[in-house]
């Protein structure tokens, strides 16, 4: 499949007044287009960090990019200016977040802000529309996302509206300018169970009848199941393994991905079968040397706790991290 963004050796560290925090340590990824990727791993891995350098929206300082590409068409993202990244966010790469309510304003209506966001991506554009245009958009697009009566409810406030509702609304102004690229992070955590499957089947109908690209983070291997064709799995600022999601639930290689398979309760796991990964994610300001897993892993071996195991290719389309497949 051809790559639409491309990361590669990308190296982040944060300045905290503990020490330079190692946050991402060189991870390699690429999403393919109208492809979609499933990015998991505990929290306080690196997942959110990943999405906010694809966006350039890392704070900077503390943040420093060490080292690294992030090729979006070719072009590397990180030489671009604040101008030309304000130009492709949220017109070529835009995000859905996980706090609705975080990244709605409270005192607007959802007409307001909705409008706004569209207004907003159409500017300087050859199709310009005008305020009128863009209210129709509006309706449209909470119509798209299935908000019942969307003429009506545009007139609301966010509180008038459920947390799915409310999700809805962001994923809308997302799509408004129809990206190339869209990144949800976690956008179904605050959400109860029957929400989350239905939000899950709404962004699955939309990324195949526009053929969107999408980049899925979460740390629930479930989730990301039902929505991405590939999954990339990641801990402590490294991708471990990256496969089609049938290959990694069939033939897991890497032992921490194990791990996470194995803590998943299942209806045909009896009593005590579901395991645990002993230990805690490392310290990224002392990060273990070698393997950042080896302390908890129980396959580790000594090459484990000197060198940092390559990113290799070990079947069609299936690439671990891993001295055990040197």
């Amino acid at each position: 499949m051809e790559p639409i963004l491309s990361i590669k050796n990308l190296k982040i560290e944060f300045d905290t007044f503990e020490g330079v925090s190692q946050v991402l340590d060189g991870i390699h990824l690429t999403l393919g287009k109208g492809d979609t990727l499933g990015l998991v791993g505990e929290t306080g891995c690196g997942k959110s960090i990943t999405a906010k350098a694809i966006l350039g929206l890392l704070p900077i300082p503390p943040a420093r990019i060490v080292s690294g590409e992030i090729l979006f068409i070719g072009e590397d993202l990180l030489k671009k200016s604040k101008e030309e990244m304000k130009e492709i966010r949220g017109r070529q790469i835009a995000m859905v977040f996980q706090d609705p309510m975080t990244f709605l304003n409270p005192v607007f209506t959802i007409e307001e802000q909705l409008v706004d966001v569209i207004l907003a991506h159409n500017k300087g554009s050859h199709s310009t529309i005008d305020r009128k245009q863009a209210i129709d958009k509006a309706i449209e697009l909470l119509g798209e996302v299935r908000i019942p009566q969307p003429e009506l409810r545009i007139k609301s406030y966010p509180h008038e509206f459920s947390g799915g509702m409310r999700q809805r609304v962001l994923i809308a102004m997302a799509l408004s300018r129809s990206p190339q690229i869209l990144i949800a992070d976690e956008p179904t955590t605050a959400l109860d169970v029957t929400i989350q499957a239905q939000i899950l089947w709404l962004m699955n109908e939309l990324v195949q009848r526009h053929g969107h690209s999408v980049l899925l983070i979460s740390h629930d291997l479930g989730i990301v199941a039902k929505v991405c064709k590939r999954i990339a799995v990641m801990y402590a600022g490294n991708i471990v393994e990256n496969c089609a999601t049938a290959q990694l639930f069939k033939r897991p290689f890497h032992p921490y991905t194990q791990g996470l398979l194995n803590s998943i309760l299942t209806f045909s796991k009896r009593e005590g079968e579901a395991q645990g990964i002993k230990g805690m994610i490392p310290d990224l300001i002392r990060p273990p040397p070698g393997c950042r897993f080896h302390p908890r892993c129980l396959e580790a071996m000594r090459i484990c706790e000197k060198e940092k195991p390559p990113f290799i290719e070990i079947e069609e389309g299936h690439r671990v991290s891993c001295h055990l497949f040197k």
